[in-house]
């Protein structure tokens, strides 16, 4: 998601950099890596450097998953005498299940973002700016006109999004079960291009990328939803909130209930994804509202 935002806002020609910590083996994306080793002295040491190199020439510090540059108690008071504004950027699960106290320090940069009515439960004070994604790049494959439908389930953590249950509920169904796991993203996705329907998560209350992508994919996507943030994403942007609902004990019921409905079913709730995701995950209408972010720092 970093470097989606980075590549949309080089297009609206805005001078914006990615530098991560360390590159993520799936995704390995980014404009410079620390590349942080072992040893807490040595990473301080290049974190130290990277900030002395920024400092002069940035003019806001875009901070993801609850992470600052260099500690964040040294982090904004450097940031305000150098007269620099921030935003600190919530995932998902860097705040799920924290306390107010635990998210204090966010409360120091100059806004908050979060990426769902769902996450804000957290940080009242967020602003909610969904995930977005390149959509001219993500062409539609409706689900295919086959009796036997492709499954797919992309756990990034079997534990947390709870496979077991997928599993189980695939049992006894007519159905191709592919669990994509440690994959590079390009690989990952052309098995969801493949797919008939997708299975999200059951625990976290909420949608992620992998969600975001098959909805733009026109893909009919099961996944666990708290009601309260559905109804607040669907008064917000004034559309329905397509993906299909469930639980772990209603999964097996209702994926057996899609799979008998068959492919003109699976594509009629594909067709209301892909336009979902134009009018809610679309990265270029989410960059306008991310630059007002940014313009409001300076306010």
């Amino acid at each position: 998601m970093p470097w989606t935002n980075v590549q949309a806002l080089r297009r609206r020609g805005i001078d914006a950099t990615l530098v991560v910590f360390n590159r993520y083996t799936l995704h390995p994306e980014a404009d410079r890596s620390l590349d942080l080793g072992t040893g807490a002295l040595r990473r301080q040491a290049s974190q130290w450097r990277a900030l002395a190199e920024l400092l002069p020439r940035t003019d806001v510090f875009h901070f993801v998953f609850g992470l600052t540059l260099v500690p964040q108690s040294l982090q904004y008071p450097i940031l305000r005498l150098a007269r620099k504004r921030s935003v600190m950027h919530y995932l998902g699960s860097d705040i799920r299940g924290k306390t107010p106290q635990e998210l204090a320090s966010g409360r120091k940069a100059g806004a908050r973002l979060v990426g769902s009515y769902d996450a804000i439960r957290w940080v009242p004070d967020a602003t909610v700016l969904p995930p977005g994604v390149d959509l001219a790049a993500i062409t539609p494959v409706p689900p295919a006109d086959r009796g036997r439908p492709v499954v797919v389930h992309a756990p990034s953590s079997r534990r947390r999004k709870g496979t077991e249950h997928v599993l189980r509920a695939c049992e006894g169904l007519d159905v191709e079960l592919r669990i994509v796991e440690g994959l590079r993203h390009d690989e990952a996705l052309a098995l969801y291009r493949d797919a008939d329907i997708v299975i999200d998560q059951l625990n976290a209350g909420w949608y992620g990328l992998l969600a975001i992508e098959c909805l733009a994919l026109g893909k009919p996507v099961l996944t666990f939803l708290h009601e309260e943030a559905r109804h607040r994403t669907e008064k917000a942007y004034a559309t329905e909130v397509p993906l299909v609902g469930v639980t772990a004990d209603t999964l097996g019921p209702r994926l057996a209930e899609l799979v008998a409905a068959g492919p003109q079913e699976w594509r009629r709730i594909g067709e209301a994804s892909r336009a979902y995701a134009e009018r809610v995950h679309d990265v270029h209408r989410n960059t306008d509202r991310l630059v007002d972010v940014y313009e409001g720092l300076f306010a």
